[in-house]
């Protein structure tokens, strides 16, 4: 049977490729080069589409190199003929490969995919070996986000006695974090020998991820008296001027009592900034978590709606695997992922869940056993 692209496709991919060509020549217009604010924004969304439309140009040179091949099949010739097919033999499965392409390219953009990263980790269930697993996470978190040309900065620190960590935010900075880190979010569970265990055994422990697009200014609306600010000494390691100044910034949200605290820096005017842009990413989450109830179930994990329970992930010391338990992915090279070696990761998540949407089916989760 002869490849077809269907029309519906091919309409929408004209229309996007004329919008693109109108942005080229828009943006070379002396009135939009000296209006700053006007440029950038058609520059953006030119950029934003440049990949599908030349993606779409190769498509169609190849589409009709396929139509005169299989015109050819009606020559006397057989020499040609044989051409003919050979060519459509190589054609048909790279057509099929494009189409494939330009049809993730046309699906809704997440509005959040190109924001900055609020990433929260916390100590779950496992006593000592939990907080030391959420700093493990957090480890390989930083090395991941650092390789990928990301900024690191640290929100909040709280350690535990063991020299773990209670919980670690941080903020991840940069073009296309939350696109690459959105689908992290979710209990993920370890299976390795506690430091205390003289019998050797293996004991499973759990850490929750959670992985919030940053808030923007023209997004939520936080009025002054809605907030109460208190200032108090840091606790903990710092500096010599840490822990005997006023520095620790808790800022509490009235109307829902939500708190945050910041003490990582010296300056109680950083710490204060920080500790907003974690409850402007929190409030955020919840507003969109309100006005979006009816979207799916992976979806709403992006914005924290209890899955992050689930178990999405274990880490197996004793045999240096790691298993994705939504997408049954498994690697034996558990060293390399530790020290931030997740984009395997990443992008069978992504591709996997453009399939889900492609298709319009529910994300299948395979269930964790406590062997996995």
């Amino acid at each position: 049977m002869a490849y077809q692209a269907s029309k519906e496709l091919v309409s929408r991919l004209e229309e996007m490729l004329e919008r693109y060509r109108r942005l080229t020549e828009q943006i070379t217009l002396p009135e939009i080069i000296n209006n700053r604010e006007q440029y950038l924004k058609l520059s953006k969304e030119r950029a934003g589409i440049e990949p599908a439309a030349e993606k779409y140009i190769v498509f169609k040179k190849d589409f009709a190199d396929y139509e005169g091949a299989r015109a050819m099949l009606e020559e006397s010739d057989a020499e040609l003929r044989s051409m003919a097919m050979t060519e459509i033999r190589r054609l048909e499965p790279e057509l099929t490969r494009i189409e494939e392409e330009l049809q993730v390219f046309l699906l809704p953009k997440d509005p959040n995919d190109a924001k900055n990263v609020i990433l929260e980790i916390r100590a779950g269930v496992g006593g000592d070996e939990a907080g030391i697993f959420a700093g493990d996470l957090f480890g390989m978190y930083k090395r991941y986000a650092e390789g990928e040309g990301f900024r690191v900065e640290i929100i909040n620190i709280a350690e535990n006695s063991s020299g773990g960590f209670k919980e670690v935010i941080c903020l991840i900075e940069g073009e296309g974090a939350y696109s690459k880190l959105k689908y992290e979010s979710g209990a993920h569970r370890v299976q390795r020998v506690r430091q205390t265990d003289t019998q050797g055994r293996v004991h499973p422990s759990t850490a929750t991820v959670a992985v919030l697009p940053e808030a923007e200014e023209v997004e939520l609306t936080i009025e002054q008296k809605d907030l109460r600010i208190d200032v108090f000494r840091s606790g903990g390691k710092g500096g010599q001027s840490v822990n005997t100044t006023d520095s620790a910034v808790r800022i509490t949200y009235l109307p829902t009592n939500e708190v945050v605290i910041c003490q990582d820096e010296k300056s109680q005017l950083k710490n204060k900034n920080k500790a907003m842009k974690v409850l402007r990413s929190r409030l955020l989450e919840k507003l969109q978590a309100e006005q979006h109830k009816e979207i799916s179930d992976f979806r709403r994990s992006q914005v924290g709606s209890g899955m992050r329970n689930e178990r999405i992930r274990t880490y197996n010391y004793p045999q240096s695997r790691c298993t994705d338990h939504r997408i049954g992915l498994t690697s034996h090279n558990l060293d390399a992922i530790m020290k931030g070696d997740i984009t395997p990761f990443v992008q069978a998540l992504a591709n996997y869940y453009q399939m889900v949407a492609l298709k319009g089916e529910g994300a299948v989760r395979v269930q964790a056993t406590d062997d996995d």
